[in-house]
This record gives structure tokens, C-alpha cells and sequence, in this order.
């Protein structure tokens, strides 16, 4: 295995790929490198005298810049980096755009194809409340359910619980509905129970009206301050949607019906150089066979917006671009927050210095491809092929909003390790093999192995062939385990 990685040919760090020791000298090039300090995997090394004020370089881009003088061999980090990222910025659009090999590979998956011809990957019977105040007569209802059928024939049984649905005001209650519509509609639900109250804002009425057209064999409501039992008349209810969502067979559908959502967290230094490309590889496979990604975590866009903004297909989807990026700094800024209060402190622990260094390599996962359009939080994608999505970091809260876009699942990289999984099989990508051998019942597929012996070609195939097996029915760890929740984004007043 080899010491130490360096990235792009005009960076001025490389990165650890093991633990080095005070003294060790590395060889780059021609040139010799002696370390004048210990050095842990993952952290970056200068490769040259870095004055204070100057920049430092990774991926071929500035992460920041050096807050005192920096000599070739010392550690580069939180202690001598600052960020070099302000507040809003007049952007130009200059469009770069790549062409894409296409590559061999599978072309078809076996999912459910909906009545409204959307496909998904799950059939699930879900209930979903309106307000948070009846999460457990939901539960109740569920219990009562399974024990009195226990159902066999479908993927889950589930009341997605939330805090929300009154009290709420503005954009707060625009996003728990838009949110609770987006789960009630997903293609991977076969059926669903909506269960209201009758008091709270979010009231059974106005959410029938707002879902559009939609399934009454398959999706069908309760109130219930307005029934005497109410256990007893949901589970009615359920049993309804059961016996037409149980005998819901699969079908050989296109990839193109793929959509796909690209998270991470808990990153760590190899981030941005094995997980997040293998993502970035994927979504260009996945987007040149007609297929759909989604990309979110705006703030993590932060310092490397302009490799996106460069990617937009048109004008206007340039200036989509602007205004997410530019917006969300004003979301800081109004709340008299600094716009790099990122990266996490197990960020840091794990290599990443400053926003642009965690940006650099997020947004990797997006690959080479074109942006074709941006959508706002709670949104339904509507155009194939790579979509940026409005949504902070938060794990819970961005994969949540990935999931309601349309996302049939959602791949989730990650250095530090994570259980949580959202309302859509969530895939566990790790960026080296010691976390993926530590949490085996966490992690689903290692990328760590591009630190090792396997090359990209080869790993891509690899990970291409697993993909399409969850799209098949093969369980993710988070599914196994029922590690299944949503989050919805809270920003404003509560009654």
C-alpha cells in the first residue's frame, strides 16, 4: 500500500494514506519530503513552503490559505488553515463540459410500476400522520395490524413518526406537508394510511387537495376525533389497502427509471478520494443510460459551487445555481452565522480542515455530468439525469428530502460510520476498509479497497452489479436492522 497520495498535479498537500512517523522521508518525483511531525491517515503533508496568506491546494483547488508560514513536511490543518470563503459572490457562467464515455453494464432492473407509470424498488405499507400528536395511535393501529393479519408478502409495515403538522407557520408548515405529500406519493409505498387528528393545522382536507390525483384503492384517510374506535376502523382501513397491494408483482423495467440520491457524512480525509468518486462514477453510468441523481447538502457546495455552476446545461439553470448557493449563505447571515461553521469536529478528526476541503471532495459524487436543473426543498424531480437539491447537511434532514424528491434510494458515503437510514433503502458506501471491517452491519460496500490493490474500472463494476440488487429487492444493513426515519427542515416559529 502505498504512503501518501497526491492528488493533482498542482496541489501543494498530499494526503496520508497510513501512519507516518517524525523523520520518514517520502519520495514525490524528484523530489524528497521529510516529515517534521507524526502524521495520521487521511491528514494532509506540505509538499513545499507554504507562505502565511498563501493558498493551499488539494484537488487542484484552494482549500484555504495558510494563517502562518508553513514548512515543506509539516502537518496542514485546523492549527495553520484558514478559510478563504466570504459571504454572497456575482458569479459568471462559463460553461465546461466533459464527454462522457458510455459504459457496458446493466440496463434494466425489476421493480413495481405504479399506476401513474412511476416505478419503485420496495412495496411498503406505511402510515403516515398529519400532526405529531397522534404518532402513537399510529404505532397502535400498526401492532394491532400485524398481529392480527401478519403480513408476509410485502417489505415493511411502518408509521413514519414526526413532531410536526401544527403550531407551524410559513415556510415550517409548507415543508412538513410538502414532505409528508412527497412519502405519501413515493413509488416504493404500496399503500398508505393518512391519519389526522381533526384540530391541527395540517388538516385531512386540505392535504387531499394539495396531493393532486392520486390512488383512492391504495391511499385512504382517517380522522380520528371523528370516529368512536379509532384503532379499530385504521386497521379496517389497512386491511383495505393490503388485499390490493399484496399480490403487486415485479417487472423488468429500464434504469432510466432509476433516480438516486448522493449524501454523505461522517467524511472523512479519503472522502473525496474513494467513495465519493466511485458516487461521481456511478451517477455518470446511471445519468448516461437515462437515469436520474440528485445531489444535495448545499452547504457543502461551498467552495466548489463554480465546478457546478460551470456544469449547468443552460443560462438559466446557471443562475438556479446562483441563487441556491447564494441564497442559503443568506440563510447563515441572517441568523448571524458564520457561513464555514463546517466541518463537524469527527470531520476534522478525520482530515478535513475547512468547508472548501469537505466541499471539494462532496461534491465529487456528482461526477463529470451536466446539471440539469435545480429543485427547491420538497420539490419532485421531474428531469432525468443530475439535479441539485435544496437541503442543508443535516444527515437526517438532507436524506429525508433526497428520499421525498422521487429517490427510489438514497447512496450515503461515509469515513466515521453511520446506522441511520431514511424512509428509502439507504446504501452505506465506507472510504476505507477499517471502518468497513468495524461495522460490517453498518456498511453495505467498501470503497476503501481503491486505497489498496483494486482499481476504479474494476470497484465501479462491482458496485454497479450491487446497486442493481437492492433495486431488486436485496436488503440494505439499514433496512435489515429498521433503522428507518424522516426529518423534516425546521426553520421558523413555533405557535
Amino acid at each position: 500500500m502505498k504512503k501518501f497520495l497526491k492528488i493533482n498535479e498542482i496541489d501543494n498537500t498530499i494526503v496520508s494514506l497510513k501512519d507516518l512517523k517524525k523523520g520518514m522521508v517520502l519520495q514525490d518525483g524528484d523530489q524528497s519530503i521529510q516529515l517534521l511531525e507524526d502524521i495520521k491517515p487521511g491528514h494532509k503533508i506540505a509538499i513545499q513552503d507554504i507562505k502565511a496568506g498563501e493558498d493551499i491546494i488539494k484537488y487542484g483547488f484552494p482549500i484555504g490559505q495558510a494563517k502562518e508560514n508553513i514548512l515543506k513536511g509539516q502537518w496542514v490543518h485546523t492549527h495553520n488553515t484558514r478559510t478563504n470563503l466570504g459571504g454572497t459572490i456575482d458569479y459568471k457562467y462559463n460553461p465546461k463540459f466533459v464527454d462522457i464515455p458510455k459504459r457496458n453494464g446493466p440496463t434494466t432492473f425489476m421493480g413495481y410500476r405504479r399506476k401513474n407509470g412511476d416505478v419503485g424498488i420496495r412495496n411498503e405499507l406505511l402510515i403516515v400522520p398529519t400532526v405529531g400528536c397522534i404518532n402513537g395511535i399510529a404505532e397502535m393501529i400498526a401492532d394491532t395490524f400485524i398481529k392480527e393479519l401478519n403480513p408476509k408478502d410485502i417489505n415493511d409495515i411502518r408509521v413514519y413518526k414526526h413532531n410536526y403538522g401544527c403550531s407551524q407557520l410559513g415556510d415550517d408548515f409548507e415543508n412538513t406537508r410538502r414532505i409528508l405529500i412527497d412519502i405519501v406519493k413515493h413509488p416504493n409505498v404500496g399503500g398508505v394510511l393518512v391519519i389526522g387528528l381533526g384540530c391541527e393545522n395540517n388538516i385531512i382536507e386540505e392535504f387531499i387537495e394539495r396531493m393532486g390525483e392520486y390512488d383512492k384503492e391504495r391511499i385512504k384517510f382517517l380522522k380520528t376525533q371523528t370516529v368512536k374506535d379509532e384503532v379499530e376502523d385504521g386497521v379496517i382501513l389497512l386491511k383495505e389497502i393490503y388485499e390490493t397491494m399484496k399480490d403487486d408483482k415485479r417487472e423488468e423495467v429500464p434504469i432510466s427509471e432509476l433516480k438516486v440520491g448522493l449524501k454523505c457524512g461522517g467524511s472523512d480525509g479519503f472522502s473525496g478520494i474513494t467513495a465519493n468518486p466511485l458516487l461521481g462514477e456511478f451517477s455518470d453510468y446511471l445519468i448516461n443510460h437515462g437515469g436520474t441523481t440528485i445531489l444535495t447538502e448545499v452547504p457543502e457546495m461551498f467552495g466548489a459551487e463554480t465546478i457546478l455552476m460551470d456544469r449547468a446545461e443552460s443560462k438559466e439553470v446557471f443562475k438556479k445555481i446562483v441563487s441556491l448557493i447564494n441564497n442559503f449563505k443568506e440563510y447563515f447571515i441572517s441568523h448571524n452565522q458564520p457561513i464555514y461553521e463546517n466541518p463537524s469536529p469527527g470531520n476534522k478528526e478525520g482530515g478535513i480542515t475547512t468547508l472548501e476541503d469537505k466541499s471539494l471532495g462532496c461534491t465529487q459524487k456528482g461526477g463529470k455530468s451536466i446539471v440539469v436543473d435545480v429543485l427547491e426543498y420538497g420539490d419532485f424531480v421531474t428531469k432525468n439525469g443530475l439535479n441539485l437539491l435544496n437541503s442543508p447537511g443535516n444527515d437526517l434532514v438532507s436524506t429525508t428530502a433526497l428520499a421525498a424528491s422521487g429517490c427510489q434510494m438514497v447512496l450515503f458515503t461515509t469515513g466515521r460510520g453511520t446506522p441511520y437510514g431514511s424512509f428509502v433503502p439507504t446504501v452505506k458506501v465506507s472510504t476505507n476498509t477499517v471502518l468497513y471491517k468495524l461495522k460490517p452491519h453498518w456498511i453495505d460496500f467498501n470503497a476503501g479497497v481503491l486505497l489498496e490493490d483494486m482499481s476504479m474500472d474494476d470497484l465501479l463494476d462491482d458496485f454497479i452489479k450491487y446497486i442493481i440488487d437492492v433495486a431488486n429487492g436485496k436488503y440494505t444493513n439499514n433496512e435489515k436492522k429498521g433503522f428507518k426515519e424522516i426529518a423534516i427542515l425546521k426553520t421558523g416559529v413555533t405557535l
